[in-house]
């Protein structure tokens, strides 16, 4: 049986009316547009959700992580907190303590003579503002990352302070091998 045309309007020509297999694909073809503009958004926030889910708890993970992280802090750290880290330089711990009155990073190495006097120079200080026995980081701070400096004579400080926004610098240098130093910085910065 076919159905009456459509009847045609003032500007219109009359339509043919449409068969059953035709009005079958149409609708199909608008349910498979629909699902495709809603579905792939849809599957791509429950992607993106998972993906930053999991990157929250990587970074709760490593956020929560209390005392030195064996290896280099990030560029971004070091550039923030002015800690040139020399070439070569090995035993690299950091930590990272952030809350709404200081910003702290905690970094020590090994160096050179020659690596720590390019430390230094990186910081804009010399070797000559190291003064013997002058332990600069404080208990607070040893207490956070866990070094110690007994009091025996082997320990060269220095602060060096910097105005906002720049960091201050507290550096502790361990001088009993002159070959191989090791170094103790805690950079600070006031948000």
């Amino acid at each position: 049986m076919t159905a009456a045309p459509q009847p045609a309007g003032p500007n219109r020509p009359p339509r043919p009316v449409e068969d059953r297999r035709h009005m079958i694909r149409r609708r199909a073809l608008t349910l498979l547009i629909i699902v495709l503009l809603i579905g792939i958004p849809a599957g791509y926030l429950v992607i993106s959700a998972n993906q930053s889910r999991d990157s929250g708890k990587d970074k709760e993970a490593k956020y929560s992580a209390t005392g030195l992280t064996a290896g280099w802090p990030s560029k971004v750290q070091r550039r923030l907190y002015q800690v040139p880290i020399p070439h070569p330089a090995d035993r690299i711990a950091y930590y990272e303590t952030n809350n709404w009155k200081t910003s702290r990073l905690y970094v020590q190495f090994g160096t050179t003579a020659a690596g720590l006097d390019a430390f230094l120079t990186g910081m804009g200080v010399t070797r000559g503002d190291l003064t013997k026995g002058h332990v600069t980081i404080g208990a607070r701070d040893q207490k956070v990352s866990g070094w110690r400096f007994p009091d025996d004579g082997r320990w060269w400080g220095l602060v060096h302070r910097q105005k906002n926004p720049a960091p201050t610098q507290d550096v502790v240098v361990n001088l009993s091998n002159p070959e191989h130093v090791m170094v103790y910085v805690v950079s600070r910065t006031v948000p």
